[in-house]
């Protein structure tokens, strides 16, 4: 029997959700590595996903607390978009993936985890990475631990904000 470790889904399932926005990050930067942010644009910035669907699954979020994309200003909506041309460029440096799902769900309705504070979901792809565990188990197989994968990450973003 195969076993499969992914240490971190049981703190999302039994762990108690937070009364914070997980978006709404302190202006200081010490927690960074802690809470997983890999990059600080001037409206946005960079946040690898705790919950992933795939290795490298990133979201890029506005620091503005908003929760549709129609609220968005035009210089936050470009930096959005920018740095999610940058995170397309890395994972492809990092992973090289076959594809890369790129998306935002806004509302509930239409499948948002967190629905309040809008964020756009960057996850790369490889051919046959939807097994028979996600197909009929509804589980996500993740190869590579959160903290690996964010250090072979975070030399790569520190390159394009330096």
């Amino acid at each position: 029997m195969d076993v499969l470790w992914a240490p971190w889904r049981l703190d999302y399932i039994l762990g108690p959700k937070p009364d914070e926005c997980v978006f709404c990050i302190p202006s200081d930067t010490s927690e960074d590595e802690e809470r997983y942010v890999l990059a600080r644009g001037e409206h946005c910035f960079v946040i690898m996903n705790k919950f992933p669907y795939n290795n490298g699954h990133l979201m890029v979020t506005p620091y503005r607390h908003v929760s549709n994309l129609t609220d968005l200003s035009l210089e936050e909506s470009n930096d959005c978009m920018l740095w999610l041309r940058h995170c397309t460029s890395i994972l492809e440096k990092a992973f090289s993936p076959q594809g890369i799902n790129m998306g935002l769900n806004l509302g509930e309705a239409a499948g948002a985890g967190i629905a309040q504070h809008l964020h756009f979901q960057i996850v790369p792809r490889w051919n046959g990475d939807a097994s028979f565990m996600a197909v009929f188990g509804e589980t996500s197989v993740i190869p590579e631990h959160l903290s690996s994968t964010y250090s072979r990450l975070k030399p790569l973003f520190d390159e394009i904000t330096s």
